[in-house]
C-alpha cells in the first residue's frame, strides 16, 4: 500500500487553471444563447429566437465546458 502524503494538496496549479478555462466555456455557451428578446410584448421574432447559434450551437459549447471541469477536477497530477 502506498502511503498518502497529508500535506499534498488534492488540486494542484494544472487543475485550477483547467478548471478556470471550462468555466470560461461554459460562460462562453451562456452568453450565445443569451439575446433574442424584444422590449415590445406584442413583437415576436422565431428568427431570432429559435436561431441555430441559440438551439444548437450554445448548448453544445456549455456541455463541452461541463465535461472540460469534468475533466479538470479528474486530472491527477503528473508524478
Amino acid at each position: 500500500m502506498a502511503a498518502h502524503n497529508d500535506n499534498e494538496m488534492p488540486f494542484t496549479r494544472v487543475n485550477y487553471r483547467l478548471l478556470v478555462i471550462g468555466l470560461g466555456i461554459v460562460v462562453l455557451g451562456f452568453i450565445l444563447m443569451a439575446g433574442g428578446g424584444t422590449g415590445d410584448p406584442n413583437a415576436f421574432d422565431p428568427e431570432a429566437i429559435f436561431s441555430p447559434r441559440r438551439i444548437t450551437v450554445a448548448p453544445l459549447v456549455a456541455l463541452a465546458g461541463y465535461l472540460f471541469i469534468f475533466y479538470a477536477i479528474l486530472k491527477r497530477p503528473a508524478r
